[in-house]
């Protein structure tokens, strides 16, 4: 399921896409309209206009298939009859609203994949028990933990290189570490084979790998990002809510021989992500970028300056906003396996939806703008010396 429509890609030959986790990230609610049915509070409806001086209750604890976001933002439509209900009668209520719009084929595939993540639960023994609690010394590096613990921008900055604008690398993870996490997507991948259970891929894009999540792993990859990409984010991405990322996607790609070879043109579903070389020996597989751009410029033509490819080490990350394009050229030999971590922030998402100038962030906002000040400088110039400036000493 694409997010956005295909672009036209300029400088590789392809299109640049959205990739999106498959039942992880549900399409955002349809509220265009009263709600239509009966239920217990059939008799009181949403107000047209939000109610703007009323301050919404804190949802970040509601986990299920809307952020917390949307509650706060929903909230706020209430009919004054719910606006100082308990939270629980106004979950209640909103989520029966959400369920009215939302299409009931969306609802069916999180449904089944809700109970496919809980048979797995149930029945998938873990290969390395240690994987599924935090152990920071045993997960990253001296540097990399001393960096993230001091927590300045400093501190931060002094483990990284930028060698394009807004492309992070750093050494980050243990060699044990990356052995431990392969081990366990090759024991997973058995397991589900023996069991006969139709895998779930990563996104629309990959064809092999696994998602994390599905098999004990979100609890602790939460923890990954809130204590050490968070803070990292919040200094380097700030403008595209580094500072609240409140949720993630994480999974597994394999590429090489009898896998996914290479990757196409594309943004992702994220506003920061993660990619860590976790092995094995390979050739080939380099990651090109192609320069950041907003929904409206996606398919804009690249500049020189903005083309950069980086060569994946393993244990070695590289961290980039969602919306910097980018793909992966061939794996020519071996077999290459990443760790990608989409960090989501779902309060930079409802506010992008009241932005019209991205211009923080996006390359093509920054080069219009640049275009409209040297216009407007040209004009002035024009319109003074017509005024007879030119002839003043």
């Amino acid at each position: 399921m694409a997010l956005e429509g295909p672009a036209e890609r300029r400088d590789e030959g392809q299109q640049a896409g959205v990739a999106n986790g498959n039942c992880v990230a549900p399409p955002p609610s349809r509220m265009a309209g009263r709600p239509s049915g009966t239920t217990a509070h059939s008799d009181r409806r949403l107000r047209f206009n939000p109610n703007t001086e009323h301050k919404s209750q804190d949802y970040t604890d509601v986990r299920g298939e809307y952020a917390p976001a949307v509650y706060s933002a929903l909230e706020r439509h209430l009919p004054p009859s719910l606006l100082e209900a308990d939270r629980d009668v106004k979950l209640d209520f909103m989520r029966d609203i959400l369920a009215r719009y939302w299409p009931h084929g969306e609802r069916n595939k999180v449904q089944r994949h809700k109970e496919y993540r809980q048979k797995i639960l149930h029945l998938y023994k873990p290969l390395h028990g240690e994987l599924y609690t935090m152990h920071p010394s045993a997960f990253f590096l001296p540097t990399f933990l001393e960096a993230v613990r001091t927590n300045t921008e400093e501190s931060i900055a002094s483990i990284m290189t930028e060698p394009t604008p807004g492309v992070f690398s750093f050494a980050m993870l243990q060699p044990n570490f990356c052995d431990m996490l392969l081990e366990e997507v090759e024991n997973f991948e058995k397991w589900v084979h023996a069991m006969k259970f139709k895998i779930m891929r990563p996104n629309t894009m990959n064809k092999y790998g696994a998602v994390l999540d599905d098999f004990g792993l979100e609890a602790v990859l939460n923890q990954f990002m809130e204590e050490f990409i968070a803070p990292i984010s919040k200094v380097f991405y700030s403008e595209v809510g580094g500072g609240t990322l409140d949720s993630h996607h994480a999974f597994v790609v394999e590429y090489g021989k009898d896998r996914d070879v290479e990757l196409g043109f594309h943004v992702d579903d994220s506003e920061v992500t993660l990619n860590v070389c976790l092995g094995k020996q390979f050739s080939g597989g380099e990651l090109y970028f192609r320069g950041i751009r907003c929904e409206n410029h996606v398919n804009s033509e690249t500049q020189h300056e903005e083309m950069y490819d980086y060569s994946h080490i393993p244990g070695r990350a590289v961290l980039h906003r969602g919306r910097h394009r980018h793909g992966a050229r061939p794996t020519t030999s071996g077999l290459r396996m990443n760790l990608l971590l989409w960090c989501r922030s779902s309060v930079f998402r409802e506010m992008k939806k009241y932005q019209k100038d991205f211009s923080g962030w996006c390359g093509e906002c920054q080069r219009e703008k640049r275009e409209r000040q040297i216009q407007c400088v040209k004009a002035t110039k024009l319109a003074f010396l017509r005024g007879g400036g030119g002839g003043m000493i």
